[in-house]
């Protein structure tokens, strides 16, 4: 929603985009943001960095080069009973 905000949609936008959401609601969460802009702009990042370190240690260890492949031959392949059912 902030990132929405700050790439210049409304509230009203925002509501249209997720009807989940009330018009009260974020217009709240606006009014929180910019009354707080630095310290959400720092849990922002933090949470930016979280998530590339995240990917980057998934990434080294589980290599993504060749995974469309990897799962397709996998759903090509017979599989038994126990196989379908208990992952034996």
């Amino acid at each position: 929603m902030v990132v929405a905000f700050r790439e210049g949609a409304t509230a009203e936008e925002i509501v249209q985009q997720y009807p989940s959401l009330h018009l009260a609601d974020v217009s709240w969460v606006i009014g929180y943001f910019l009354q707080h802009r630095a310290d959400v702009d720092a849990y922002l990042a933090e949470r930016q960095q979280r998530a590339a370190l995240l990917r980057a240690h998934n990434e080294a260890q589980f290599d993504p080069v060749g995974i469309r492949d990897r799962l397709l031959a996998r759903r090509d392949q017979p599989r038994s009973s126990c196989d379908a059912l208990f992952g034996c």
